[in-house]
């Protein structure tokens, strides 16, 4: 089968690699449309610790279920599923505690297993979900990023009437802009460097747009903050935007090795509450049931499509900013 494969760090091809096969409980599936990431970013690079090279990316898809390993029952071929990427081991204290994306032996497809930007990827049986008869392949591979963005939300204190500031205006950030709004947000303000980017956050119900908080008319600061960028300077000046007894949330993925500076006594004296949000934690499910009562408006956030043989400018197009959801149609 045609494969994308990142050899090491930098270095990747479009090739042929052998065809999986399905062991038990597992199946195959044939990828329609696969989306790329911020983390798909950082494993070209190299920046993304878990990630054993080499490697087929590809954590984000949905498509055609064409093989059956031995005794799964819950499947049939010709179904069409999205599939959660989360590898749990599910017997450390972390999985014992029901914490699996802190699990200590962690692993996704397509992050440290092979993914889905080739022809086909084996996946467990148990991570598949039907698709919707109202979600099409293409939106359906907004679920996975939705299924985070939910978890993100299950670790704030989602108070009706609270304000929240959101930095960056990609993929996730108006995923988080949109579950704000649906829950009870009072008002919803963005900040990204893109021109392009914030007016859709306008469109998709943001309440004020700019290039920096700074040009924002809130002196007092927000309830919550939810870094989307993993950019440094970005989460340094979001830290000192939250209002007394608010939070800030990392939700955005930083290289490896970045550190950020903050001040302590800004924490303690104000008494601000950081929380991370680490991927995906029993919400694949509840995503796959907001995508389908339409939460998301997954035709706004769909922008390019590539065949597997453009990966590499499917991957530039993502780093100029200029598309929002861009995907692989690995079957083109």
């Amino acid at each position: 089968m045609r494969a994308v494969v990142i050899h090491t760090p930098g270095h990747y091809e479009v090739t042929t690699v052998d065809d999986p096969t399905p062991g038990p409980g597992e199946v195959i599936v044939a990828p329609a449309a696969v989306g790329i990431c911020g983390t798909d970013v950082h494993i070209v690079q190299g920046e993304f610790a878990p990630t054993p090279y080499p490697i087929i990316p590809g954590h984000e898809f949905t498509g055609e279920v064409v093989a059956l390993g031995a005794g799964v029952t819950n499947l049939r071929t010709g179904e069409q599923v999205a599939v959660d990427p989360s590898l749990f081991c599910g017997a450390c204290h972390y999985c014992a505690i029901g914490r699996g994306n802190l699990c200590e032996k962690w692993g996704a497809i397509g992050d440290t297993v092979d993914g889905a930007m080739a022809e086909y990827v084996k996946v467990p049986a148990a991570n598949c979900y039907r698709l919707p008869e109202s979600v099409d392949v293409a939106q359906g591979t907004l679920i996975e990023p939705l299924s985070c963005a939910v978890r993100g939300f299950d670790v704030l204190p989602r108070r009706l009437g609270d304000h929240y500031l959101i930095y960056g205006a990609g993929t996730m950030g108006l995923m988080m802009l949109q579950l704000a709004k649906a829950a009870g947000a009072a008002s919803l303000s963005v900040v990204d460097i893109n021109k392009d980017r914030l007016a859709i956050a306008q469109q998709l119900g943001a309440d004020a747009t700019a290039a920096s908080a700074a040009d924002l008319n809130r002196p007092q600061g927000w309830e919550t903050v939810i870094d989307c960028t993993g950019v440094i300077p970005v989460i340094e000046d979001g830290l000192t935007r939250v209002r007394r007894g608010g939070t800030f949330q990392q939700f955005g993925v930083a290289p490896s090795a970045a550190k950020a500076s903050f001040s302590p006594f800004h924490v303690y004296n104000d008494e601000i509450t950081i929380v991370g949000s680490m991927a995906v934690l029993h919400s694949f499910g509840r995503a796959v049931d907001l995508m389908a009562k339409g939460v998301i408006d997954a035709d706004t956030m769909l922008t390019h499509s590539f065949g597997l043989a453009d990966f590499g400018s499917a991957l530039q197009t993502f780093k100029d900013g200029s598309g929002r959801k861009i995907q692989i149609r690995p079957q083109s």
